[in-house]
C-alpha cells in the first residue's frame, strides 16, 4: 500500500486531496494539526509520532525531522535501499503534501516582532520539500494546493509521468529558494531579495508577437501590479509597462491628479479639485497622443470622470477604485481594461532591469530628498503663480523619459518633450505641442542645460520661468540667457533622469 505524508500549514483543498488518496488505496501519515483535520473528517491517519516512535518536541519545532521520515522519502527504488528500510522497521513514503509557515506574510505586518518572525521560519517543511524533490523519480511532491486535483487525476489514470514529477520538483525547489531569499532579506535588513518571483500568467506575447513573455509578482497570489483587473481584455506586456509608468507618476502627486501615458511616455499630467477636471486638463496637453493611451488616477473614478473617459479610445484605466456608476458607464467599452489598485503605495522600493549577462538594481526615485533646497539664480524672482507652476512642473518632469522637458500652465502640462538624445530637441518638441499655450508657461528640465540654446528656445516661445538641477560648466551662460529674456530661473541641485 503506497504511503502519503501530509504536513501542511495552508489546509485549502487538504481534505478533498486526502479523501481522493484514501479512495485510491493510499495510507495517510500526518503531523499535528493536519492529522486532527483529517480525523475530524473521518479519515484514518497514522500520526508521525506513531510512525517514528518519537513525540513532537520543543513546542512543535521538531515533528518530521526523523530518519523514519526522511529515510522513507530519500530511499531509492532499489532492493538494497528497500531492504535497509525494512530492517529498521520502516517503509517507503511515496507522496508528500507540504506547504510552509507564512514567513513572508508575517514579516509584512507592521511592527512585527523578531521572535514572531523567527517562529515562522519553517524547518521541517522545507526539509520535506527538498527530500521529496531530490527523489522525485520515485516520490511525488505536492507543495501547492492548486496541484492537488491534477495529481489525483494522474494517479487515477496511472499517468504520473516523469515530466510531471520533475515539474513538481522544480516547483518545490523554486519555493524553497524564494523562501530562503525572503528570510535572508528580512534578517539582513535588505528587504526583498532578488528571486524569479511568482508567475501570474503567460502573456499572449511580449513587445511584439514573436516574443514570448510572462508576468511575475513578488507576492504570491497577487494580481498584476498588485491590483485587480475588473473588466476588459487580457493585459498585454506593453499594457503592463505603461500601467506601471502611469501609476508611479500618478501616486507621486498628493492632490487629485491624472497621468496619461502612451508608449511609456507621459503625454498629459494635471492636478485639479476633481478627477474629471484633472482628466480634461491632462487630455488637453496632447489629445492626439492620448488616443490609445493609459490613464492613471490617484483617486477613485466617479461617474463624471467615467463619462469623459468614455469619449476617446483608451487601452487601460488604473485607479484605487471605481464607483458603481462609473463601472456601469465604462462597461459599454468591453475591451477597456480597468485595473483597481489596493492603495497608493509603490512597492517594492527598488527596480530591476536586465542587461547582458546580468541585471542592474536601483532604489526608486521618489522625488527630491528631504534636505533639497531650491535657489533662485536669476535677477528676477518668481511670482506666486510661477512658484506653484514650477513645483508642479518639477514633479511632472520626473516620470518623463530623459532628456525630459515639460511646459506647465498652473497645475497642468501643456507640452512634453522627452526621450531625445539632445535636450534642445526635447524643448522644441514641448514647445511645438504646447503651441500658443507655451506663452506664459513655465519649464522644468530633469537635468542641467549644457548650453544656453534650450533656455533661448523656451524664451522665444514665451516661457517665463525655468527650473533645473544646475551643475553645468556653462550654467552662467544659461542664467545670462534667462536674465536677457526677463525669465526667472531656479536650480534644485537634484537630477531626475529616467532612462
Amino acid at each position: 500500500m503506497p504511503q502519503a505524508l501530509l504536513s501542511v500549514h495552508d489546509k485549502n483543498g487538504l481534505v478533498e486531496f486526502a479523501q481522493g488518496l484514501y479512495r485510491l488505496g493510499w495510507s495517510l501519515i500526518a503531523s499535528g494539526g493536519t492529522a486532527r483535520t483529517l480525523r475530524d473528517h473521518q479519515l484514518p491517519v497514522i500520526e508521525v509520532a506513531q510512525l517514528t516512535g518519537s513525540p513532537e518536541i520543543l513546542g512543535g519545532r521538531v515533528k518530521t525531522l526523523h530518519p523514519a521520515i526522511h529515510g522513507g522519502l530519500l530511499a531509492r527504488p532499489t532492493e538494497s535501499d528497500h531492504q535497509e528500510l525494512l530492517n529498521l522497521g520502516w517503509e517507503y513514503i511515496d507522496l508528500v503534501a507540504v506547504n510552509l509557515y507564512p514567513f513572508e506574510q508575517t514579516v509584512a505586518k507592521p511592527d512585527v516582532a523578531l521572535a514572531d518572525a523567527i517562529e515562522n521560519i519553517d524547518i521541517g517543511g522545507v526539509t520535506l520539500i527538498r527530500s521529496a524533490a531530490k527523489n522525485h523519480e520515485r516520490v511525488i511532491l505536492a507543495c501547492d494546493p492548486r496541484d492537488y486535483p491534477g495529481i489525483l487525476d494522474a494517479l487515477q489514470t496511472g499517468d504520473v509521468t516523469p515530466d510531471l514529477r520533475r515539474a513538481l520538483a522544480v516547483k518545490g525547489f523554486a519555493l524553497t529558494s524564494r523562501y530562503d531569499a525572503a528570510i535572508t532579506g528580512y534578517l539582513s535588513g535588505g528587504g526583498l531579495q532578488i528571486t524569479t518571483g511568482y508567475e501570474i500568467q503567460k502573456l499572449r506575447y511580449g513587445e511584439n508577437p514573436h516574443q514570448p513573455a510572462s508576468v511575475y509578482t513578488f507576492q504570491p497570489g497577487s494580481g498584476p501590479l498588485g491590483g485587480r483587473v475588473l473588466q476588459g481584455k487580457e493585459l498585454s506586456y506593453n499594457n503592463l509597462l505603461d500601467l506601471d509608468a502611469a501609476w508611479r507618476a500618478a501616486v507621486s502627486f498628493t492632490k487629485t491628479s491624472i497621468v496619461i501615458v502612451k508608449h511609456l511616455s507621459p503625454c498629459g499630467i494635471a492636478s485639479a479639485e476633481t478627477p474629471a477636471e484633472a482628466y480634461r486638463a491632462a487630455l488637453a496637453s496632447d489629445p492626439i497622443s492620448a488616443f490609445g493611451g493609459i490613464v492613471a488616477c490617484n483617486r477613485p473614478v466617479d461617474a463624471e470622470t467615467a463619462a469623459a473617459l468614455k469619449e476617446i479610445f483608451l487601452e487601460c484605466v488604473i485607479a484605487p477604485g471605481f464607483e458603481p456608476a462609473a463601472l456601469e458607464i465604462l462597461a459599454v467599452k468591453k475591451n477597456l481594461r480597468l485595473v483597481e489598485m489596493p492603495d497608493l503605495t509603490i512597492t517594492p522600493d527598488f527596480e530591476i532591469r536586465s542587461i547582458r549577462n546580468g541585471f542592474v538594481k536601483q532604489c526608486l526615485d521618489f522625488g527630491d530628498p528631504g534636505e533639497t533646497t531650491w535657489t533662485v539664480v536669476s535677477e528676477r524672482q518668481p511670482t506666486e503663480n510661477e512658484w506653484l507652476a514650477l513645483r508642479f512642473a518639477w514633479k511632472a518632469c520626473q516620470p518623463v523619459k530623459s532628456n525630459a522637458i515639460v511646459l506647465v500652465q498652473g497645475e497642468a502640462t501643456v507640452g512634453i518633450g522627452g526621450g531625445q538624445p539632445n535636450r534642445v530637441d526635447s524643448v522644441r518638441i514641448a514647445v511645438q505641442r504646447a503651441g500658443e499655450r507655451a506663452a506664459g508657461s513655465v519649464m522644468a528640465s530633469d537635468a542641467f542645460f549644457p548650453f544656453p540654446d534650450s533656455v533661448e528656445t523656451a524664451a522665444k516661445a514665451g516661457v517665463t520661468a525655468v527650473v533645473h538641477p544646475g551643475g553645468s560648466l556653462r550654467d552662467n551662460d544659461s542664467i545670462a540667457a534667462a536674465n536677457s529674456a526677463g525669465m526667472t530661473m531656479l536650480v534644485t541641485g537634484v537630477r531626475h533622469f529616467r532612462h
